[in-house]
């Protein structure tokens, strides 16, 4: 049974596959996948701190509102009393798959014809004519000092 720690929403979950989960809210569609940041897989043999190929694939179930919590503040024989109420914006996820990445290589030989067509960026000139100014920065000027006397 494999597991992955997952950062999304600014928290650490420990997930598996088929598990719903509820999150801060994400700017992601009903319905869409995504891929959050794997932090650690586990699960067969030793546990991969550094995952480089580690995926795992989260379907956006539906947004959702969390349970109202109702606060109260009160000082007692002053007659202070305040409430309130709140509701988080939730995300509920589910875990689809937790696995390896298929990394796509692409022909080497596209990589060196591309090098080759690019071609060196035209220098800028100024309406007269001479080059435009770099935009490296001039030292800085030395401060002058008085020299005090010593009477």
């Amino acid at each position: 049974m494999s597991y992955a720690i997952i950062s999304v929403g600014g928290k650490q979950h420990r997930v598996q596959e088929g598990e719903k989960l509820l999150v801060e809210r994400l700017a992601v569609d009903e319905g869409k996948t995504f891929t959050p940041r794997v932090l650690m897989l586990g699960g067969d043999g030793d546990p991969d701190l550094s995952p480089k190929d580690g995926a795992v694939t989260v379907r956006v179930v539906g947004h959702v509102l969390g349970d109202k919590i109702r606060i109260g503040k009160y000082r007692r024989r002053t007659g202070y009393r305040r409430h309130a109420g709140h509701r988080s914006k939730l995300t509920q996820i589910q875990i689809e798959s937790i696995g390896a990445k298929k990394a796509a290589r692409k022909p080497a030989a596209k990589k060196e014809t591309a090098a080759a067509e690019k071609k060196p960026a035209a220098r800028r000139t100024t309406a007269a004519g001479k080059p435009a100014a770099t935009t490296a920065r001039k030292p800085a000027a030395k401060k002058k000092t008085e020299e005090k006397d010593g009477a």
